[in-house]
Parts: C-alpha cells; structure tokens; sequence
C-alpha cells in the first residue's frame, strides 16, 4: 500500500484546492495538494516536500484531520493522512497543477473532486457548516 500526505490549506472560511493536468490520470480533477512518501520520511517530511515542490511554499504542518485508506482499481490501494497546515512562508506558486483555486469549504462539494478526496470533503463541509 502507498503511503501519502495531503494539505489541507486553509485560509479564513476558504480552502486550497488544485486541479490535476489534463493530461494525468483522473485529468482535470481537484484534489488537495500533497503526494507519494519517499523512503525515510516521516509523513510530515514528505508533505512539507511535496508542497515545496508543487506550490513553492515552506508549510508548517499541523495535527492530522484525517486518514483513510483508498483503492483505485486501476492505480493501486493508497493509505492517505491529510494534514491541517495552519501556516506557510512565501508565494504560492502552481508549479504543477493545470489550475490551483482557493474555494469556500462550503461550496467544496460541488467540485468534480478525486473520488478518493470525498471523504475529507464531507468532513470538511459539514465542519463548515458547523462554524
């Protein structure tokens, strides 16, 4: 099983999300930011490394939100812990995304979201809805 960390980037009521290329497997859908772990990291390390790589940024991590496990018939079985990141130095910067967007976590739902993203997007609506 692939072990990956995911950002969840929060900024006031709104979220970041970005959209894969066109061309990459599950094209033009939105996930969260984040990626594969490499061998000796710790879950926390490869999620600051995927962020400097993909947005530019140097992120604090925080507490984990959430984890699950998700399989993708034609990719493989993913073990996934999305990380809250309550603060980052510099710009962010797409650096890999066909597009990135900051989205009110309410209106989160209504994206065409990587179906192993759904989860964490209820959770993170129904927390809006609780603010």
């Amino acid at each position: 099983m692939v072990k990956v960390a995911v950002g969840i980037i929060k900024m006031g009521s709104q979220v970041l999300v970005c959209q894969r290329k066109k061309n990459a497997r599950y094209g033009l859908q939105w996930e969260f930011p984040g990626g594969k772990l490499e061998n000796g990291e710790s879950l926390e390390q490869c999620l600051q490394r995927e962020l400097r790589e993909e947005l530019s940024i140097e992120a604090t991590v925080g507490a984990e939100f959430h984890h699950q496990s998700w399989t993708y018939p034609d990719a493989g079985s993913f073990e996934v812990s999305y990380y809250l990141v309550p603060s980052y130095s510099g710009f962010i910067k797409n650096n890999v995304f066909e597009h990135i967007r900051w989205i009110p976590m309410s209106e989160i739902g209504m994206l065409d979201m990587l179906e192993g993203n759904k989860e964490v997007v209820a959770l993170l609506a129904k927390q809006s809805k609780l603010i």
